[in-house]
């Protein structure tokens, strides 16, 4: 979950919280009810922020691992291809030494 979608989860549920408590408070209830009401309502949101946690962090994981798999796909790609241009490299300076070892022959006679 990107940075924004966390703080406009943020936003939504500090509404939510302030919404209810004002509604609840403003409610013409006796104290004890309200104070029920409160509670009832406290618990729902704890329930619902740790929902919406637990989902997050179920896509942050899921995102983080799929990106892992991403990377090491990547990594052995380019080793591979590092590998093959490492090989074509020693074979061309292979070919030069020995021109060089055949003229160096030639100059030697």
């Amino acid at each position: 979950m990107s940075n924004d979608s966390g703080n406009i989860l943020l936003a939504v549920l500090t509404g939510a919280i302030i919404g209810a408590g004002a509604g609840i408070l403003y409610a013409p209830d006796k104290g004890e009810k309200t104070r029920k009401k409160i509670k009832k309502n406290a618990l729902k949101t704890k329930e619902d922020i740790t929902s919406r946690i637990s989902q997050a962090a179920e896509e942050l994981t899921k995102t983080a691992e799929e990106k892992k798999i991403d990377f090491e796909q990547k990594l052995e790609d380019t080793i591979s291809n590092m590998s093959y241009k490492a090989d074509d490299i020693i074979m061309t300076l292979e070919k030069k030494l020995e021109d060089l070892r055949k003229k160096n022959a030639q100059l030697q006679k």
